[in-house]
């Protein structure tokens, strides 16, 4: 089996020793990518802005690890506030604009006290 090889972004990261996300011979793993700026370190507070960055976080991931957006085989979204989810939805098309490829999306709740908002998963095959 392949050696788990840890994936650390500048500017973003968890307060608990966890890696941001690993990689495992053509898998891509993550943990929660939120909507954190990796510039600032901050989460800003309107939605709409911690959604776009979310997203951005996560083709960020995706890109460290070798691959590109076209990777992305699963996506998990986590909500604090489930009425955003037409808002996931305009990212979502940003990123996946083709609907013959896209990869599958899950959609849930969430009322983690670690969520600002939004918390996305996301599984890749390089």
């Amino acid at each position: 089996m392949a050696r788990r090889e840890v994936l650390e972004l500048p500017g973003l990261g968890h307060s608990n020793p966890i890696p941001y996300a690993v990689k495992i011979g053509s898998l891509v793993f993550t943990g929660g990518i939120s909507g954190q700026d990796p510039a600032t370190g901050n989460v800003p507070s309107e939605p709409e802005q911690q959604i776009a960055l979310a997203f951005r976080n996560m083709q960020a991931v995706v890109e460290k690890a070798g691959g590109t957006t076209d990777n992305i085989a699963k996506v998990t979204v986590h909500l604090r506030d489930m009425s955003l989810r037409q808002q996931v939805n305009v990212e979502w098309l940003k990123m996946f604009p083709d609907e013959h490829d896209r990869p599958v999306r899950h959609t849930l709740p969430s009322d983690s006290p670690t969520n600002p908002g939004i918390q996305l998963e996301m599984i890749a095959v390089l």
